[in-house]
């Protein structure tokens, strides 16, 4: 493996974890009731565990294999002097300091109360996505330009995040809709979702729209660049998600107000959650590469 395919690998790994903790975090703390929040946490804290220990250890292997690209490959994984260019004379290693702190950030939220470690890794993963911003293909533009870039970026990433993230306690609270003493917060909960997942799906439309023009300053037509082909690849699999909740929202979900079948509601979410990492995988593969 080169060092470019480790550094994907890392990348995919990295924004997959700290979208499902943005996502369901955010979620978690501001549309779903303290009772059923407390309770879909728990079922969640593995995993939740889990993606904090990926998100921080595949922070840590970032800059080493940053600088084996922009190096000699390997031999330079660990060079002393060559991480240190890295560290203090790139956007790269700005991005990786702010990103470092964030993880640690992170992996300290174990410690917080019960009450604030929801709210606590929000914060913290909503940081960690905005350190994405600060190197990547914004950083082609200079002056006004660069900063309206990455304000963009930051709206793609947090709505986007949102959006995959919280998909995955909605899966846990729908078997709850049917029945239990929580049968009306599930229901609301599930219901703000969608209201939330409106505008969050708008923004990621928007201001994926506006990246795209800010990068290509046109549609991706020219597929003899990989860039391209895979952008394409992913506004695909984009449009494949919005569809599948267009369809969630305005014919499962009253439909199962008439005979609460769960299947079709379970199935769509899952397909949309293996459609977002399949575009959090793209993103990870061309975000490496040169769009033209």
């Amino acid at each position: 493996m080169t060092p470019d395919a480790a550094l994907i690998v890392c990348r995919f790994l990295f924004d997959a974890a700290v979208i499902l903790i943005w996502g369901s975090s955010a979620y978690l703390c501001a549309l779903v009731s303290p009772e059923l929040a407390r309770i879909v946490g728990v079922r969640l804290r593995w995993l939740s565990a889990a993606a904090i220990a990926v998100a921080f250890a595949s922070t840590v292997a970032m800059l080493p294999l940053r600088t084996a690209i922009i190096g000699d490959g390997w031999s330079d994984l660990f060079a002393p002097e060559m991480l240190c260019a890295v560290l203090t004379q790139t956007d790269v290693g700005t991005a990786w300091m702010v990103q470092a702190v964030g993880a640690v950030l992170l992996g300290a939220t174990v410690v917080l109360p019960s009450r604030y470690r929801q709210m606590g890794r929000a914060a913290c993963s909503a940081l960690l996505l905005l350190s994405l911003t600060l190197s990547g293909h914004a950083a082609m533009n200079s002056g006004w330009l660069r900063v309206l870039h990455r304000i963009n970026d930051g709206v793609h990433l947090l709505s986007g995040g949102a959006w995959l993230g919280a998909l995955v306690p909605v899966l846990l609270i729908l078997p709850m809709l049917g029945r239990g003493a929580l049968q009306a917060d599930a229901r609301v909960a599930v219901m703000r979702f969608s209201t939330a997942g409106h505008v969050a799906v708008a923004l990621v439309l928007l201001s994926g729209a506006a990246n795209t023009l800010l990068i290509l300053a046109g549609v991706p037509s020219d597929w003899s660049f990989s860039y391209q082909r895979l952008l394409s690849a992913k506004i695909a699999v984009v449009a494949a998600m919005v569809l599948i909740a267009i369809v969630n929202r305005y014919v499962f979900v009253p439909k199962f107000a008439r005979d609460h079948s769960l299947l079709p509601l379970k199935i769509c979410v899952i397909t949309e959650i293996v459609l977002g990492l399949t575009v959090v995988a793209l993103v990870a593969w061309f975000g490496m590469l040169q769009p033209r």
